[in-house]
């Protein structure tokens, strides 16, 4: 069986409930993407047209301050990719998006998927619960950044996302964590000696 049939079953499962002829429109939107470990899926500046469903491997999102890259968001195995604002708004996104080991996505692009949208109402509960786990995990990210120390954020990635921790160079886990590489190597060591 086509691996997008199985990749729509699975958003219909965890998003809503389809048919078999509405997960059949459903897999036909997708398009699969495999990306070596370092490639960028979406530049910035470029407009993000596309909800990425992440089948196979680790992205992240970031932007660049101060000369600097900063990790806003991570996505592995079942995880969702979007530039949100880019995506609604149809503007150059400030974000990047790029694998940091090699991955498959499968792309669904978000123009045809608002047009399933207006064939059934099915379609636009699936599209609505994706953007509002969307927006769940991006504010989630800033109340954690708001009210949290370098010490929490690492407990809170570990019981949330031990995943990360495990896969992503250190530096891209420091700059997820909005810490320094020297805060992120005390902040393991004193929780590796509590424990």
């Amino acid at each position: 069986m086509d691996a997008r049939h199985d990749i729509a079953r699975e958003l219909a499962r965890r998003y809503g409930t389809l048919t078999t002829e509405q997960i059949q429109s459903m897999a036909e939107l997708l398009t699969p993407v495999q990306a070596k470990k370092g490639t960028i899926v979406l530049r910035e500046g470029e407009v993000c047209r596309h909800i990425y469903y992440v089948e196979r491997g680790m992205v992240r999102q970031y932007y660049r301050k101060n000369g600097k890259e900063v990790t806003e968001h991570i996505g592995t195995e079942g995880g969702i990719i979007m530039c949100i604002e880019s995506l609604f708004r149809e503007i150059p996104s400030q974000l990047a998006v790029e694998t940091l080991e090699p991955s498959l996505l499968y792309a669904i692009p978000y123009e045809a998927f608002s047009q399933l949208c207006q064939t059934a109402f099915a379609f636009c509960q699936i599209q609505l619960a994706i953007l509002q786990e969307a927006l769940i995990v991006s504010q989630h990210k800033a109340d954690t950044l708001r009210f949290e120390n370098a010490k929490e954020r690492y407990l809170r990635t570990l019981q949330d996302h031990p995943d990360i921790l495990r896969r992503a160079p250190l530096h891209i886990v420091a700059s997820y964590l909005q810490i320094t590489p020297e805060t992120l190597s005390r902040v393991r060591a004193i929780v590796s000696n509590e424990h």
